[in-house]
């Protein structure tokens, strides 16, 4: 299994004109490379190839006196910019021949020096290093400084150096990891995720949702109002522009390592894990679309999935219009209607239920019917 690695990197004042430079001319490739394609097309020519664009917006670029300082930084760092353009435009294609699923995939943009978000990469021929000191060498930049927060299970393939929109840098490592099973559980459990609660277990347990967004508008409401009273284009605005991104990154961050932790503890002491397969999209066009997007369900729930896989434990998606709250987990009696302010209601069959934790345990049941079942099947009343 690939897994990224990420860590903090602090590069000195000199490092960090190179790592722009680098950002630069990883764009402007990017860009003449979308630009000639688009050409391309509307002159009615037909589709430049791979190695065509590498020629021409590469090596013949270095020769031309206008992108000759293309020279000054790594020829991975171009090639990697075209390989971003060359799968922003198969994910495209694949889009609209119906071999990608979900979502329609827009075509690719150009990139703009004003983004927050820039990013380089270094594959494995660019020889890049990591010193024994514990600084990380990379080619045409220099020795950054790196802090471990824990070590690499193996020698990295690609290196990634990324400064976000808080004007942070990490270094991202790919990493190919063995499978380590846990030790066998024999118990299973069935989530429902909700806003009140972020998880409620089939066991009957609750985890309350920590709203980290919530906990933090009032600071992030008063740094956005000082923000639109600096005048545009001015450094004061720029300074204003980044202490809202550092504060927005200190709710994202509480938020991935309060997930990290509560699924690493779910994957540990059970056997198998089912989820209900929410339209997080879908959500979030509604009027609950801030706690939707501050429950951050669609990063909690590939977190649990890709520990499973590597810990040997069992993840299953259940579909997302089985009626898990109107169905009874003791009769099988499904109700005409639950709406949502309904929180516990009894059954014509004597069962009391509470909403949220009957629905878990149908979403358990159903679980094991399709992991059980190789066509699925209904699901039978508990004995």
């Amino acid at each position: 299994m690939q897994l990224r690695y990420n860590y903090r990197v602090y590069p000195t004042p000199g490092l960090r004109e190179a790592l722009v430079r680098a950002f630069g001319c990883a764009r402007v490739v990017f860009n003449d490379g979308l630009r000639l394609r688009r050409a391309a097309r509307e002159a009615g020519e037909g589709y430049i190839s791979d190695a065509e664009l590498s020629r021409r917006v590469i090596t013949e670029a270095k020769a031309m006196p206008e992108r000759v300082w293309l020279g000054e930084v790594s020829a991975v760092v171009l090639q990697q910019a075209l390989a971003d353009l060359n799968a922003a435009y198969r994910g495209f294609f694949d889009s609209l021949s119906g071999k990608r699923k979900g979502r329609k995939v827009a075509p690719p943009r150009f990139r703009s020096r004003k983004d927050d978000r820039q990013a380089i990469r270094f594959t494995r021929n660019s020889k890049f290093k990591i010193l024994g000191n514990g600084r990380l060498r990379l080619p045409k930049i220099g020795d950054v400084q790196v802090r471990w927060s824990r070590g690499l299970p193996s020698d990295p393939s690609s290196v990634t150096v990324i400064r976000d929109a808080a004007g942070r840098y990490f270094a991202s490592f790919v990493v190919q990891t063995t499978d380590e099973p846990l030790p066998g559980s024999g118990s299973e459990v069935g989530i429902d995720l909700g806003l009140a609660h972020f998880a409620v277990l089939s066991d009957g347990s609750k985890v309350t949702a920590p709203r980290f967004l919530r906990r933090a508008a009032r600071k992030l409401r008063r740094l956005q109002q000082d923000l639109s009273r600096k005048q545009r284009g001015s450094s004061n605005r720029t300074k204003a522009v980044k202490r809202v991104a550092r504060a927005h990154a200190r709710v994202a961050d509480a938020r991935r390592d309060w997930q990290h932790k509560l699924s690493t503890a779910i994957i540990r002491d059970n056997q198998a894990v089912y989820v209900e397969d929410l339209c997080v999209a879908g959500l979030g066009r509604t009027r609950l679309a801030k706690s939707v997007h501050d429950a951050g369900w669609a990063q909690f729930v590939a977190m649990l999935e890709y520990k499973a896989a590597r810990y040997g434990r069992i993840f299953g998606r259940v579909d997302r219009w089985f009626p898990s709250s109107k169905l009874c987990s003791a009769c099988g009696t499904l109700a005409e209607s639950m709406p949502l302010n309904v929180r516990a209601w009894e059954c014509p069959c004597g069962a009391s239920h509470d909403r949220d934790v009957n629905a878990a345990i149908n979403i358990l049941a159903a679980g094991r019917a399709d992991r059980l079942n190789a066509c699925g099947g209904t699901i039978s009343p508990a004995a």
